[in-house]
């Protein structure tokens, strides 16, 4: 120990003092950890069903449902790159208009997509399939798929029972679009038929993203050392990160929107972020989102939820549009950010430093006529601030779910699929 202390002096080693929490600071800390269990979709009967999960994740990664076979859910949602595709903006059959955000955790949301235009993670994997941008296909032809494949069709029928008669293309043609008038003119019992089994299969798929979990970082440790008062597990945190936990909780202001053991309040805002294509907003958010979800007939209230009664159908019928909705967006969590660059809708930002940076001036803030986040000010923040902050971001970083999530499986065992 002399001779650590020694070497110290002579080469300006100086031991950092360790932070001190003020029991205010501790109470908000102890909220954002741990990670409760995945809470059950009741919209969503089978959304704990392990046949069904493995039938999802052999749906997530087959890009033989797109239209020209190359794009899958994982194309856009890589399993080793966090469940993100590191792009700033979506790119399936064509390049989108906003970022695709990390399916970690997705299972604790109240909402997806930026601007909330799904109220389930069952509907969330709906709308891919017959978005032009994404697969540009159309759930006659998905179903069809599944109905003349025949592990795909037995894993279907032992969990949601018998497929409509796909093999009838007169009665179901593939090629027709739910938005097209040949749809309106197919008997509505038909369309019901290809509507469930198509809610069915997303909610495979939902079952299967349910256990897309990734919590256990050195920031949960730290909070358990400091339920436990356990040195060893209060050094999960460096010094720096400490500091940047006690600007997060307290000056920063970070928790006023980055709540709880997600580190989001799952809600909308504008903040008036710089676009990503140079001019001004023209994406209108959540005002666009919230009335697309409310007329969705696969919505939580919608005849194909399993609970169309219960509090989430409530919840998304009770939300009244405003000007207010204009350009917010969904606040994203901030676990595993480390994993999830680049950042902000539009995929703008390229580095969490980037991101620090315009909190920390506004600079180019985009002020516009409609509703403005009022409670948005500059952090004003000292680099070594920003730096202290950063680190501590990077804290809640975590393992990545099994390997065995990471890969396409036989939909009727979970197991991966024989060699050809």
């Amino acid at each position: 120990m002399l001779l650590f202390c020694s070497l110290s002096a002579v080469l300006g080693l100086v031991a950092e003092p360790p932070v001190e929490f003020t029991p205010k600071e501790q109470r908000r800390i102890l909220q954002h950890s741990p990670v409760p269990a995945v809470p059950e979709d009741t919209t969503n009967a089978w959304s704990m069903d392990p046949d069904a999960a493995h039938l999802g994740q052999a749906l997530f990664f087959d890009s033989g449902f797109s239209r020209n076979n190359q794009v899958s859910c994982a194309t856009c949602h890589g399993p080793m790159i966090a469940w993100t595709d590191a792009l700033p903006l979506a790119t399936g059959l064509e390049t989108g208009t906003r970022h695709s955000p990390s399916l970690l955790n997705a299972a604790h949301q109240r909402w997806f997509f930026w601007d909330g235009r799904a109220d389930t993670l069952w509907s969330q994997a709906m709308h891919p399939i017959e978005t032009v941008a994404e697969f540009d296909s159309t759930r006659i032809a998905y179903i069809r798929r599944i109905h003349d494949d025949t592990a795909y069709r037995e894993a279907y029928e032992s969990i949601f029972g018998p497929l409509p008669p796909m093999d009838d293309e007169l009665r179901f043609p593939p090629g027709v679009r739910s938005d097209s008038p040949e749809w309106d003119e197919l008997p509505a019992a038909d369309r019901a038929l290809v509507d469930r089994a198509f809610a069915n299969c997303s909610k495979a798929i939902a079952a299967y993203e349910g256990r897309l979990r990734s919590v256990d970082s050195p920031f949960d440790t730290f909070v358990e050392g400091l339920r436990e008062d356990d040195p060893g597990k209060l050094a999960a945190l460096t010094p720096a990160q400490q500091r940047g936990l006690q600007l997060f909780v307290g000056e920063a202001g970070c928790r006023q929107c980055h709540s709880g053991p997600l580190f989001s309040d799952f809600e909308f805002h504008n903040i008036g972020i710089p676009t990503g294509h140079g001019g001004p907003p023209r994406d209108p958010g959540r005002f666009a989102g919230l009335k697309v979800v409310q007329n969705s007939p696969f919505s939580a209230h919608g005849p194909f939820s399993d609970d169309p009664n219960g509090s989430r159908a409530r919840r998304t019928a009770s939300v009244v549009q405003g000007q207010e909705h204009w350009g917010s967006f969904k606040t994203p969590t901030l676990r595993n950010i480390e994993r999830t660059a680049p950042y902000m809708h539009q995929g703008q930002m390229g580095q969490l430093e980037d991101v620090l940076a315009f909190y920390n001036t506004l600079e180019d803030m985009q002020v516009q006529d409609h509703h403005q986040e009022t409670v948005l000010q500059p952090l004003d923040l000292t680099e070594e601030q920003l730096a202290d902050l950063a680190a501590f971001l990077r804290s809640l970083t975590s393992p990545l779910p099994s390997r065995s999530l990471m890969g396409p499986v036989d939909p009727r065992t979970g197991k991966p699929p024989a060699k050809q």
